[in-house]
């Protein structure tokens, strides 16, 4: 539903995250090096690019399996790709591969994608996911509603991270973690993975 329209999907996500809206793009743009060649995967309309990283990187390719926010960034000279992400495909090389609030949709088993971005990152991985969400309210309809709305065309996703599913899941990757925090208003938490071994 949300991804009908880049206006569609921006309304929703300032409901969302109200007076913390900003902060969640400024916490994720805030952890790219200067000048990085970055890949963001599931990049939506290019929020985060378009309007935090666009002055500060030194490349970027955008990755989203929805053909109308490819299109639309394609023709404000953005490098968007067609790509569903669910397909076991090598990822293009980057300094810094970004995936912000979508990885739930990898769920039952995120830790794949994961060691995709691992091995397609030269210097970092970034991770934002929400802990707190529609989709797992108690309020009837709610929830239903939150997994409808967040269908990027592939059908309904009733599973999200809660922040102790998350942690779990990061936990693999201890040895690799250089942040972890969360953003502003506590919606989402962000992991900063070094993409090379120690």
């Amino acid at each position: 539903m949300i991804y009908r329209s880049a206006r569609g999907y921006e309304l929703l996500m300032h409901a969302l995250y109200g007076r913390h809206y900003e902060a969640r793009m400024t916490a994720v743009a805030a952890q790219v090096p200067p000048g990085a060649i970055v890949l963001e995967l599931c990049c939506g309309p290019g929020t985060l690019y378009l309007r935090h990283l666009r002055r500060h990187v030194g490349g970027y390719i955008g990755l989203d399996i929805n053909e109308r926010f490819v299109a639309q960034l394609r023709s404000q000279g953005v490098d968007a790709r067609h790509c569903d992400l669910a397909l076991d495909r090598e990822l293009p090389h980057a300094d810094v591969v970004i995936m912000q609030a979508s990885l739930y949709h990898f769920l039952p088993d995120a830790s794949a994608i994961l060691e995709r971005m691992i091995a397609a990152a030269r210097d970092r991985v970034i991770v934002a996911e929400p802990v707190r969400n529609l989709a797992s309210s108690g309020l009837p309809g709610v929830a239903q509603l939150g997994r409808k709305a967040a269908d990027p065309g592939t059908g309904d996703h009733a599973q999200r991270f809660s922040e102790e599913s998350l942690d779990r899941l990061m936990a693999g990757y201890g040895n690799r973690i250089l942040e972890a925090f969360k953003i502003p208003g506590g919606r989402e938490k962000v992991f900063v993975l070094r993409a090379r071994d120690r």
